[in-house]
């Protein structure tokens, strides 16, 4: 019954939502690298919150998942996947980053956030579509 609700969600052949699919999976990619160009404003983030720092050794991490996340979205691998690891990322810069420095800032950083993570969710439904590697790779399989 999963199965058969998630080829039909996912089989969408919409090309407006690949070109978000693919603009998610860029987006995050520039992001991965502008956190790994600037490592230290990540670390600034986490040993200023008392919550995160313990967790210090995330800010090593998250500009990776950032990198690879997007990687794999934009090309359809694993989508589902990817989308389920980045919402937390996500979460955390909205809450702790955003929350702090507010909407009405002058930055749109909480606003593309908040975009970002609802482009997320709507992936983790609707899945890859069908133009893309794992549709191709689950096709092949069953044949």
């Amino acid at each position: 019954m999963i199965r058969e609700y998630t080829e039909k969600v996912s089989g969408y052949k919409s090309d407006w939502l690949i070109i978000l699919r693919v603009g998610l999976g860029f987006a995050l990619i520039v992001k991965g690298i502008m956190f790994i160009q600037n490592n230290a404003l990540i670390r600034q983030v986490f040993s200023e919150s008392l919550l995160l720092k313990k967790y210090l050794w995330l800010h090593t991490f998250i500009p990776w998942i950032n990198l690879l996340g997007g990687v794999l979205i934009v090309v359809g691998l694993y989508t589902r996947l990817m989308v389920t690891i980045q919402i937390p990322v996500l979460i955390g810069a909205i809450v702790f980053v955003g929350a702090k420095d507010g909407v009405y800032q002058g930055e749109t950083g909480l606003l593309l956030s908040v975009s970002v993570l609802l482009l997320l969710v709507l992936f983790l439904i609707k899945g890859p579509g069908t133009n893309f590697l794992d549709h191709s790779l689950r096709f092949n399989k069953e044949n």
